[in-house]
C-alpha cells in the first residue's frame, strides 16, 4: 500500500483516536486538530509513548478561517491531504420546542459546516494529484432520527447529502467519498452513562453490545485504501443490526 497523508478532525476524542491510530498503522503520515493546546499536547504525548507520532494543528472546524489555516499548517507538517475524514462533532441536546438558535447553530456550524469548511482547502490539491479519499463520520441517528436531537440529525444526514453529491463532482478525478454512519460506540463520553442505562441500549442491539472504536476505525481504513477505489457515494452503516435502513 503506497504511504499518504490524512487528515483527521476530532482525532483527540475517542472515535477519532482509533482512526488515527488505525491509519497510522497502515503506513500513513496522520495530522489532527485541536482547540484545547495542553489537552491536545498530553494527547499527542500519550499517543508518542505507545510508537504513534502524529502531527497536531489548531483549528476550529466551525470557523471557515481558522479550518483553512488549519489545514495549510497541517500540509505545511506533512503535505498535501490525500486523505480526509471529516470527524468532527458535538451534540446540544434537547427537545426542539425549548432548542435555541444558537444550540442548533454550533451543531450545525460543527457537524455539518465543517464539511465544507476543512474540504473546499483540500479538495483542488486531490483533483490536481488525481488521487484522495474523503470520508465522512456520520451517525445512526442521522439515518433513523433521534428524541431531542433534531439539531444533531438534520446535521448527520446533511453529511451524506454532501457525500453524495462531492462523490459525483469528482470520481473522474480519482477521488472517492464515503460516509460511515455509526451506532452506540463505547466512548468515554458513553462509559460515563450509567451502565444499566447502557444496557437497556445495548438490548436494542440485535449483536447485543455496544460497538468499540477501533470498529468504526477499521471501516474508515477500509474505505481509504487503495483497493477501495470503486467505492464511492456510500453509506457503510456500522451499528450491530441496530437500524437496518438500505
Amino acid at each position: 500500500m503506497t504511504a499518504r497523508t490524512a487528515l483527521v478532525t476530532g482525532g483527540i476524542g475517542g472515535i477519532g483516536t482509533a482512526i488515527c491510530r488505525h491509519l497510522a498503522q497502515a503506513g500513513h503520515k496522520v495530522a489532527t486538530n485541536y482547540r484545547d493546546e495542553a489537552k491536545a499536547r498530553a494527547w499527542r504525548d500519550a499517543q508518542k509513548s505507545e510508537g504513534f507520532d502524529f502531527a497536531i494543528v489548531p483549528g476550529d472546524v466551525s470557523d471557515t478561517t481558522s479550518a483553512e489555516a488549519m489545514v495549510k499548517a497541517a500540509e505545511d507538517l506533512i503535505g498535501g491531504i490525500d486523505i480526509l475524514v471529516n470527524n468532527a462533532g458535538i451534540t446540544r441536546d434537547t427537545t426542539f420546542h425549548k432548542m435555541t438558535a444558537l444550540q442548533w447553530q454550533e451543531v450545525i456550524n460543527t457537524n455539518l459546516n465543517s464539511c465544507f469548511n476543512v474540504t473546499r482547502p483540500i479538495i483542488d490539491g486531490m483533483r490536481n494529484r488525481k488521487w484522495g479519499r474523503i470520508i465522512q463520520i456520520s451517525s445512526i441517528n442521522g439515518q433513523k432520527g433521534q428524541y431531542g436531537q433534531a439539531n444533531y440529525a438534520a446535521s448527520k444526514a446533511g453529511m451524506h447529502g454532501f457525500t453524495i453529491s462531492l462523490a459525483q463532482e469528482n470520481a473522474k478525478f480519482g477521488i472517492t467519498v464515503n460516509t460511515v454512519s455509526p451506532g452506540y460506540v463505547l466512548t468515554e463520553m458513553v462509559r460515563a452513562v450509567p451502565e444499566d442505562v447502557r444496557a437497556k441500549i445495548a438490548a436494542q442491539i440485535p449483536v447485543g453490545r455496544l460497538g468499540e472504536p477501533d470498529e468504526i476505525a477499521y471501516a474508515v481504513g477500509f474505505l481509504a485504501d487503495e483497493r477501495a477505489s470503486w467505492i464511492t457515494g456510500a453509506n457503510l452503516s456500522i451499528n450491530g443490526g441496530h437500524y437496518m435502513g438500505w
